[in-house]
């Protein structure tokens, strides 16, 4: 039996009036987001993008495997020294048009907010604006 064919898988990345159209390929990516799991039990596979109008830099790595019990809070302060940020400069992560609260665990907003590929995206921005999702 022949090996079945993966489709191209648009996603969109909606930010106000700015989207970032990048192509997956679905069973790829699933079988990606599946093998890191099971490799790392107690990590989930997290995508991190800069909103295209903010005015922070881009990180060189943009795939984190995240612990499970790190809250959305550390994870925003890992990012911040990443993209080396001056004390006391702002930084928020959107997850599906949604700012998560900085006590929630990556876990929980893993499970709410996962993409169908098993990832989840989260965008970054110095500002406070709302309209960041990921649409399917």
């Amino acid at each position: 039996m022949g090996k079945a064919k993966t489709q191209p898988f648009k996603k969109e990345f909606a930010f106000g009036n700015e989207q970032l159209v990048q192509f997956f390929i679905t069973e790829e990516r699933q079988q990606d987001s599946q093998d890191i799991i099971a490799k790392y039990p107690d990590r989930v596979p997290v995508v991190a993008e800069r909103y295209t109008k903010s005015d922070l830099p881009e990180m060189e790595k943009k795939k984190f495997l995240v612990p499970r019990d790190m809250s959305v809070g550390q994870f925003i302060h890992i990012l911040s020294g990443r993209l080396h940020l001056a004390p006391g400069k702002a930084l928020f992560v959107f997850v599906k048009n949604t700012l998560p609260q900085t006590s929630s665990l990556i876990e929980s907003v893993y499970d709410s907010y996962k993409d169908d590929d098993g990832f989840l995206y989260m965008c970054y921005s110095s500002e406070k604006t709302f309209g960041c999702h990921h649409l399917s």
